[in-house]
């Protein structure tokens, strides 16, 4: 323990993330002592989900902070083939839940696919835990370490973990609910802050001791987190009131068929982790595949539902290069606040903090900011809110290479055009993440509805790809990050993504008029797709929940 009168900002940061972690958890105990069925006016069930969640998240956003770090400076990856891995990793992250999402819609049930989920992830956060050889300075020699192959398997595990968990547990909380339910809205308020909440303080606590103590705490810390979500989880079992269930009696050689099928998946991810070229082929074919069948689908259709559908293909188009320059923020952006930013004593990973906090700070008055301006009839339509989000995000990079000067390596960029760039992300994700969502589901035919939100995702998953396409190039030909390299990439995309902007809010009225909002049915929630009120409570939650049959 160190002299309280030695501890820098980094020191100071933790113990606070640790003394509201404490005040998180000492609110549970409160909740957790009560008799009664509800606390607050909500469902003591919200709470469970809630603390599960938030533990979730406190592991994963965790693990995240540290990855890109961990691959340059404990495996030696280079900063660009750090970058690449780290792309490829939250592609698949996004792709996964469509499965674990169907299985559970179709057979499994949310909370027994939750349950599994949590199982494979606490043993990925663990197995992150597990290192290989220290001292070797060889990249070589390093990636030969036969203990790789650990690390390798433990990326898969969270990631076919996160397919059946991250989705379905969101879906629970609306089954709480009854459609007419008016406490709906403000369960998701408090179940989105659960999801923050684990996020900054997971970045805050698992980045300090991970950087500062060793690698093996921060991610032994993440794991713990995890298993304690699991515990909460499976504890609260009698307060979910029987929700989450399969949709019908499921035989036990079938329950252990689809977690057969879970497992098998680890090993066909473990592989595709380790050739990112395999990854960025089959998302190519796979996604000129789902271009040609939305058309075929699209011109059978009449014109308006078949203009509604070119509406939501120019708005999908636009998620990989929101998402592409966005999830910079835990590969090159990262990587660029290690080596050239003035962080005072900081630890890196804790300023991937910033995002979750912000948008804590930032939802509820864009939330009111829509209403306001949705009762004064001047609301921007999806695609200018598209348009928007893509000026900002582009506009943070460029304020970030303005306030970094020089490209000399020797003059360090000031923390604040740190925390600006993240504000005007934030900002922009506020715009497209939940405005895309929600045109998805209003705009989509009823039988092809799952097919949209899944198509949304997966664009979404290209993005995170590309965003580590981007970061690769910020290593240069060697492969080590440059300053001036990294200054003029980001010069380049910022410029290149407010003249797309500019297009796109050009061509917002005639998208607006594809979508014939005028003419929109009321179609009623008990007909939307089951879950697609639950998704999109933050950036990094994928799937898609089909309509259940009747049986």
């Amino acid at each position: 323990m160190k002299d309280i009168a030695t501890w820098n900002e980094g020191d100071w940061i933790a113990a606070i993330g640790a003394i509201l972690l404490f005040a998180v958890l000492a609110i549970g105990g409160v909740i957790a002592t009560r008799k009664s069925e509800e606390f607050v006016g909500h469902p003591r069930g919200l709470f469970v989900l809630f603390y599960a969640e938030m533990w979730e998240r406190f592991s994963y956003y965790g693990m995240r902070a540290l990855l890109i770090l961990y691959l340059t400076k404990f495996w030696l990856f280079n900063d660009g083939s750090a970058n690449l891995i780290y792309g490829a990793y939250t592609s698949l992250v996004y792709i996964t839940p469509v499965l674990g999402g169907y299985l559970a819609d179709r057979y499994l049930g949310q909370r027994k696919a939750v349950l599994f989920g949590g199982i494979v992830l606490a043993v990925g956060h663990l197995f992150m835990a597990y290192e290989g050889i220290h001292g070797a300075t060889d990249p070589l020699v390093k990636q030969a370490d036969p203990a790789i192959n650990v690390f390798w398997l433990a990326l898969a595990l969270i990631i076919v973990g996160s397919g059946f968990l991250k989705a379905n547990i969101s879906v629970i909380v609306g089954q709480l609910y009854k459609m007419t339910d008016s406490r709906r809205d403000s369960a998701y308020t408090i179940f989105y802050m659960g999801v923050n909440t684990g996020a900054a303080l997971g970045t805050i606590l698992v980045g300090y001791l991970g950087e500062t103590i060793g690698w093996s705490w921060g991610f032994g810390l993440a794991g713990i987190g995890m298993v304690l979500g699991l515990l909460i989880f499976v504890a609260g079992k009698p307060a979910l009131k029987g929700r989450g269930e399969p949709p019908k009696p499921l035989a036990k050689k079938g329950e252990l068929t689809l977690y057969g099928i879970g497992i098998g998946s680890v090993a066909v991810i473990w592989f595709l982790i380790q050739y990112v070229s395999v990854i960025q082929s089959l998302l190519v074919v796979s996604g000129i595949a789902m271009l040609g069948y939305t058309l075929y689908e699209a011109f059978k259709l009449p014109k308006e539902p078949r203009e509604r559908i070119f509406a939501i293909l120019f708005l999908i188009a636009l998620n990989p290069i929101f998402w592409g320059l966005f999830e910079q923020a835990g590969g090159s952006l990262s990587l660029y606040t290690d080596k050239f930013v003035d962080r005072g004593g900081v630890p890196t990973s804790l300023f991937q903090s910033i995002n979750p906090i912000y948008i804590v700070l930032f939802g509820p008055i864009f939330a009111a900011l829509w209403q306001y301006l949705g009762r004064k009839g001047i609301e921007p339509s999806a695609p200018a809110k598209f348009g928007l989000a893509l000026i900002q995000v582009g506009l943070g990079f460029l304020v970030f290479v303005w306030g970094a000067g020089s490209g000399d390596p020797a003059a360090m960029t000031s923390v604040l055009f740190v925390f600006l760039i993240y504000a005007l992300h934030t900002t922009g994700e506020l715009c497209l993440s939940p405005v895309g969502l929600s045109a998805m589901t209003r705009l989509s035919p009823l039988h092809l509805g799952s097919f949209i939100m899944g198509a949304w995702f997966y664009m979404t998953a290209v993005g995170n790809f590309v965003a580590g396409k981007i970061g690769e190039a910020t290593g240069g030909e060697s492969g080590v990050m440059d300053k001036q390299v990294t200054l003029g990439i980001y010069s380049t995309i910022g410029w290149t993504t407010i003249g797309v902007a500019v297009v796109v809010l050009a061509l917002s009225p005639l998208v607006k008029r594809w979508m014939h909002l005028n003419t929109l049915e009321d179609r009623g929630m008990d007909r939307d797709l089951a879950g697609q009120s639950e998704l999109g409570l933050e950036a990094q939650e994928a799937g898609f929940h089909p309509e259940r049959k009747p049986h």
